[in-house]
């Protein structure tokens, strides 16, 4: 079987990236097309695999800073030409559903989310990636046309394959169509359960402002008590001249020590909706409870007082109590650990691989 990969740009190394990996795992002969690709910001990662990238590649900014270049995005991944293909994966959070493919192509789409930025405020969306005032001023005028795109491009896979229950009931609401649910991999075995505790807590990703980390950062001022934040982004500089002394920013780590502080931290704390939210099935593998807001998909993957505490508005005060309630709560580590071996990288690729077999069994 002639197989092609899609994923939308190859510029940072998150959830989606993950899912792709596994992807390329399965079908290590295929090659990956994207928007864009970056070896430098994606650290090696796929650099032993065939890569072709569209003419946005070559545009000047356009590698570091393809949030600026949405208008062109829907045109570049309409280039691509799979006619030499029986199937295309297609890996999507935005463009890569995109596609156009032939009628003995078989296109499956894992969607992680119908495009936000078309379907959620686009001031938000100016507010999230910081961009020029010129640049603020332009969005309005092309998100209409993107969103047009979008749904028009949404009837182009054959199938969809959704990475949540959250993320199901969204594509069945903007682009009226039915998925399946197969979630996300997780390398739960790289993962294992501390019995030394450290004092701290934690949170950890892309500084992003979605990720509503200036929430806990204001909440644990307030507390005193340590935190520790893993990762880089956008939000770094403000995040840190807003955060106390009890507060410190760790930058990029290496997974080897994201694994230590998972598993010896007294809790992961996660104030974001997400559409599956990688990172807390990450650290509830590691046995670690979680404090999280009761949103996007998480509320389905938690049971409160068994593998962490919910908080119902994202406002530090809500985070405030959360934490200290958890101060006199208990959780088994085995327990939480347990909740999650379901979502084991290898169980999804068994999932995916049976899927497709299927529907290309169908479609011949």
């Amino acid at each position: 079987m002639r197989i092609a990969l899609v994923h939308d740009y190859l510029v940072q190394n998150g959830g989606a990236e993950k899912v792709l990996e596994a992807f390329s795992e399965l079908f290590s002969y295929a090659p990956i097309y994207t928007l864009i690709y970056s070896k430098k910001l994606m650290h090696g990662s796929f650099s032993d695999k065939k890569i072709r990238t569209s003419f946005l590649q070559k545009l000047p900014f356009a590698v570091g800073r393809h949030r600026i270049f949405p208008q062109f995005m829907p045109f570049a991944i309409e280039q691509f030409d799979f006619s030499d293909y029986d199937l295309v994966l297609s890996d999507s959070s935005s463009f890569a559903k995109g596609i156009i493919t032939g009628p003995k192509t078989l296109h499956i789409c894992y969607m992680h989310t119908p495009m936000r930025f078309a379907w959620d405020d686009c001031q938000k969306y100016n507010q999230d990636f910081y961009f020029p005032s010129f640049i603020k001023k332009l969005v309005p005028f092309f998100m209409n046309y993107i969103r047009m795109w979008d749904r028009a491009s949404a009837d182009r896979p054959d199938k969809i394959i959704a990475n949540s229950n959250f993320i199901a009931r969204r594509i069945k609401k903007y682009y009226k169509r039915e998925s399946l649910v197969i979630h996300p991999p997780v390398k739960v075995g790289d993962f294992e359960i501390s019995r030394e505790k450290d004092n701290h807590f934690l949170i950890a990703g892309r500084l992003m402002a979605y990720k509503r980390f200036d929430i806990v950062i204001e909440a644990f001022n307030e507390l005193k008590l340590p935190l520790k934040v893993i990762g880089r982004g956008p939000e770094m500089k403000r995040l840190q001249k807003i955060a106390g002394p009890n507060i410190e920013f760790l930058g990029r780590v290496s997974d080897e020590k994201l694994r230590k502080y998972f598993s010896r931290c007294q809790a992961f704390i996660f104030p974001q909706e997400e559409d599956f939210g990688i990172m807390a099935i990450e650290a509830m593998a590691s046995g670690t409870p979680l404090i999280a807001y009761r949103g996007g998909d998480i509320p389905e993957h938690m049971e409160e007082g068994k593998t962490g505490l919910f908080f119902e508005r994202q406002m530090p005060e809500d985070i405030i109590q959360a934490v200290r309630k958890f101060k006199n709560s208990d959780f088994d580590p085995e327990y939480i650990r347990n909740r999650v071996l379901k979502f084991d990288k290898e169980i999804f690729k068994a999932k995916i691989k049976e899927y497709i077999q299927k529907e290309y069994e169908n479609l011949h």
